[in-house]
């Protein structure tokens, strides 16, 4: 994202959330389970998972698509990532309060969205149905439902104007580079109003059978409340996790003139591979420095960090040290946390629920706390915040590390006076 084109008044802020998480659906039940530290996590429901390895996840519970959608949404034909991310565009629609506005912008609304798998257990349906020879069960409506442009074609339809829409796919970071995505539509003049997030929900036999073969899951089955514990020593792998974050963006002009509330803007970011043959999450530190050039600070202005921190034994020790060679000696007056020891490691969605989490915890001056954080790891030596924290954000720095080796990291602030 380069964003020397855009004058002041195509600075990209956030005016709408939408949140269905483990942890919470809805901003204020994702927001209280986040201060309270109350882990998302618990046994696998979606599938009989008895003969894995790692039986735990954090599943979104109580999602009832009747509730979200009225009768003309078709939501049975759609994959679970899907209605998540429609339910959460919805939320983000009527907190940004737009009204007849997205109708009379001139130019198409853009739509970015992130997902990391496509539609897995449609696939894995399709497959079995085929295996057993019962082709005749097979319908036309499966083939669309796991496309992987589906969510973004589908949240288009919905909006019911005229849209430009992308899908992004580069696992766990893609709803932060669908973000990034966006915030260029808005600063470089293609949009005034813009639609950006991350779903995901894959929380399958397949995916939980690739994740275990992998070693990449925690094993704590009798204690799933406790398994994420991002950078503590006695961490032992992450936690497949599912949902959706959608937001609002538009130019700040566009907001000013119909009086929106404005969560933060959204002044910065960048995307940097890691060097092959390194470890993972190695390129985070070029990724930050070039998020901070572009957003035009230096470190020591960042007053927050919201970590990738997936729990994972190698990833949180190079993130840390990525963020002392980027940060120098300010990295140690930095609160550091990580949301995924409630929300999990919820995939494409983790990045927008970590830019979620920042625009609440600028509202309410308060951090949320790495949960489950009780014993420090001497490669991991930041201020990892064990309990929520008041303090006054002016920029927060939020990273995101894929598997394949990408990172986004993106740079927020509060909203423009």
């Amino acid at each position: 994202m380069n964003n020397i084109y855009y004058n002041d008044e195509r600075r990209a802020v956030v005016t709408g959330i939408g949140v269905v998480a483990a942890n919470g659906i809805g901003v204020a039940d994702f927001w209280r389970t986040l201060l309270e530290g109350q882990s998302g996590v618990g046994p696998i429901t979606l599938f009989d998972a008895s003969k894995f390895p790692n039986r735990i996840a954090a599943e979104v519970k109580g999602f009832d698509p009747k509730h979200f959608f009225p009768p003309s949404v078709k939501w049975k034909r759609m994959a679970r990532h899907t209605q998540f991310a429609l339910a959460a565009l919805d939320m983000a629609l009527a907190d940004a309060t737009l009204g007849s506005a997205i109708e009379k912008t001139v130019r198409p609304v853009s739509v970015s969205i992130g997902v990391s798998t496509s539609a897995i257990e449609v696939v894995q349906r399709v497959a079995y149905i085929v295996q057993d020879g019962i082709t005749d069960r097979v319908r036309p409506g499966q083939v669309w439902a796991s496309q992987p442009h589906a969510v973004s074609a589908t949240l288009s339809q919905y909006l019911g104007t005229r849209v430009a829409f992308q899908t992004v796919a580069t696992a766990c970071k893609a709803g932060s580079d669908a973000v990034l995505a966006a915030t260029a539509a808005i600063q470089t003049g293609r949009a005034d109003i813009a639609i950006a997030g991350g779903t995901d929900a894959s929380i399958t036999a397949t995916t939980c059978g690739a994740f275990c073969a992998s070693r990449l899951s925690s094993a704590r089955n009798n204690d799933p409340q406790h398994a994420s514990r991002p950078f503590d020593r006695d961490r032992d792998g992450g936690i497949l996790g599912e949902g959706a974050g959608v937001v609002v963006l538009e130019s700040l002009a566009h907001a000013r003139a119909r009086g929106a509330h404005i969560w933060m803007e959204v002044c910065g970011g960048a995307s940097y591979p890691d060097t092959f043959g390194t470890q993972p999450a190695e390129g985070l530190g070029t990724c930050m420095t070039l998020a901070l050039a572009n957003a035009r600070l230096c470190g020591d202005a960042i007053d927050y960090v919201c970590a990738h921190g997936p729990s994972d034994p190698v990833i949180d020790r190079v993130e840390t040290a990525m963020l002392h060679n980027t940060l120098g000696r300010h990295a140690y007056r930095i609160p550091v946390s990580s949301i995924k020891g409630v929300t999990g490691n919820p995939l494409a969605a983790a990045g927008p629920l970590e830019l979620i989490a920042c625009a609440l915890a600028m509202r309410d001056d308060l951090i949320p706390p790495t949960a489950n954080y009780t014993t420090p790891d001497p490669a991991c030596d930041l201020d990892y915040v064990p309990q929520a924290r008041r303090t006054r954000i002016e920029h927060a720095l939020i990273n995101v590390h894929g598997m394949g080796g990408g990172n986004t990291t993106l740079i927020v602030s509060r909203p423009p006076r």
